[in-house]
């Protein structure tokens, strides 16, 4: 094997770029080519792949987002778009692939290894949902984004007596959701695992009161059903009773932005060289980490 691919794809999340670098710093340490596809599966059908030095990443471990760029691509997904993408594969001499990303990104990495492509995958998702690993490149920070914003949000409900809604990413996994709330002190955590009547959140919030707590905080899940928005409209219909104002805050994409943790850079540079690593001395069809 003389040249190999990276892509990242998917949502965006702290830890690509120090992932980035490792692909490309390892490649070249074992004497491959290492290729960038920009745009993830998008630039992979388009073709838009440029050779990566040491130069082009140098910087990059302190930095958010991914210099690749990244994108969802259902064209992809379809027999044609997998065709075209081997194609793009062969005209670059691209002989294996390092896909960085989330639970589609890797299930597109493992249609590539079923057609007889070279491919290794890193988890990389800050909603920790990918199985066989124990934790995704990205989780870390997003969880100090998260306990951040909570401490803040705390401070304020706590002034004006407020019970507060703070809702997390995750999509249908309530991880960021649990572990933020473990950290954060939160009176209740709403994840879409676990069904929580309407009654005990309105018992846990009523009993914050009664204890004399000056704010509650309930951490949300965004797959939690059914959902942030419709729990404030019924929750403010009962404010009065409840002791507290209700307020809510989404805490959105500021989730997935900032330089990586201390932990993400480590775990993305280990994932990185150990993807290398394994292809070449063969592997492929699998994840690392």
């Amino acid at each position: 094997m003389k040249r190999i691919g990276v892509l990242t794809s998917g949502g965006d999340n702290p830890g690509l770029n120090p992932c980035i670098r490792a692909v490309v710093r390892a490649g070249i340490h074992h004497g491959l080519e290492v290729m960038g596809i920009r745009r993830g599966y998008t630039g992979l059908l388009s073709g838009e792949v440029e050779e990566m030095t040491a130069r082009s990443v140098g910087g990059i471990i302190g930095r958010g987002g991914t210099i690749l760029g990244t994108a969802r691509c259902p064209e992809f997904y379809k027999p044609r778009g997998r065709r075209d993408a081997l194609r793009t594969l062969n005209r670059f001499g691209i002989e294996g692939l390092v896909v960085i990303g989330g639970n589609g990104s890797l299930t597109g990495a493992l249609e590539l290894w079923r057609a007889g492509f070279p491919v290794v995958g890193i988890p990389s998702t800050i909603d920790n949902d990918v199985n066989g690993t124990d934790i995704s490149i990205g989780v870390d920070t997003a969880l100090n984004t998260i306990l951040d914003a909570v401490d803040k949000i705390k401070d304020t409900a706590s002034s004006h007596n407020r019970a507060f809604l703070v809702e997390t990413m995750g999509r249908n996994s309530g991880y960021l959701a649990l572990v933020s709330g473990i950290a954060g002190g939160a009176e209740m955590v709403l994840i879409p695992e676990v069904e929580t009547k309407f009654e005990e959140i309105c018992h846990t919030i009523e009993d914050a009161y009664v204890r004399g707590k000056s704010h509650c905080l309930i951490i949300v899940a965004e797959g939690w059903r059914p959902g942030t928005q419709a729990l404030a409209r019924q929750l403010v219909e009962r404010q009065e009773e409840l002791g507290f104002s209700v307020r809510v805050t989404q805490l959105g994409h500021v989730q997935r932005g900032g330089a990586a943790s201390a932990f993400d850079r480590l775990l993305a540079t280990r994932l990185g060289a150990a993807a290398v690593k394994a292809l070449i001395s063969g592997g492929g069809g699998n994840i690392v980490g």
